[in-house]
């Protein structure tokens, strides 16, 4: 199995995780009525079950740890020196691609600092895509409802923007407005495919906190492909426990984990 998920997605399973997978794939033996992981195995193996099953043992595999604003100096870099570099573009709209957006907090983030340094008044717009290998966490995303603590790191004057709260007082829930909701897409995406389905080139790559679970080739192997997604001149952003170096690019470093295309 572990072979499986490695070759599918590029996460590596060492025996340390087994129980971890074990724990978070119990829900599944239940649905498919198997009653042990040894039998599970030869079902996903040996009995064809890999076409149904593959898109939830993905899901189960998969770290969705997400913040609003989580690594904030990435966003102040994006307003105060990404974005007004490039208007000077002149394109019409600002394209910006959350790669790994896991339940959504990463691309509605980006979507609230595109909306606030960019309006139609100066001619520009701005699309977010969203991707992520999830099926369950995409579902979420869509949704775009979250509980009342997640809103914590978001700025009090964007909260009133681009965040409406429930009408019943009793419910622990917010969701993101209309407006930010229809800047955004969401779809399914495997970083470890040859070609990345994206239909323009893009101004802006968030791919933050996922390389970290990637060896040496893969991470060549993925962002060797987000970099044939960015304009020239566009911006490359991986988390801050992650680097680039040793790897063969074509970029520059600009600042802390931060990209540009050359």
């Amino acid at each position: 199995m572990a072979k499986y998920i490695y070759d599918y997605s590029g996460i590596k399973m060492p025996v340390t995780k087994v129980t971890m997978l074990e724990g978070r794939l119990r829900r599944r033996l239940r649905s498919t009525g198997i009653d042990t992981f040894d039998d599970y195995c030869d079902y996903l193996f040996d009995g064809g079950g890999m076409e149904t099953e593959a898109v939830y043992l993905i899901d189960a595999v998969t770290t969705n740890k997400t913040d609003f604003f989580r690594e904030p100096k990435h966003f102040e870099y994006l307003a105060q020196t990404a974005l007004p570099e490039l208007l000077e573009l002149g394109d019409p709209c600002i394209r910006v691609w959350s790669s790994a957006c896991s339940t959504g907090a990463e691309p509605y983030t980006l979507a609230m600092v595109l909306a606030e340094c960019l309006s139609p008044r100066n001619g520009t717009g701005f699309k977010v895509i969203a991707t992520d290998l999830s099926t369950e966490v995409l579902q979420t995303a869509r949704r775009a409802i979250y509980t009342q603590d997640m809103m914590i790191p978001v700025p009090a004057a964007f909260r009133r923007k681009y965040v409406m709260e429930s009408r019943d007082p009793t419910r622990d829930e917010v969701r993101i407005t209309p407006y930010l909701r229809q800047h955004v897409g969401f779809g399914r995406m495997n970083l470890m495919d040859e070609t990345y389905s994206v239909r323009e080139p893009q101004h802006v790559i968030f791919c933050r906190n996922v390389l970290i679970y990637f060896d040496k080739p893969t991470q060549q192997h993925v962002l060797s492909r987000l970099c044939d997604c960015l304009v020239p001149g566009g911006y490359l952003f991986i988390g801050h426990s992650e680097t680039a170096t040793g790897l063969n690019l074509p970029i520059k470093q600009v600042a802390n984990t931060v990209f540009k295309r050359i």
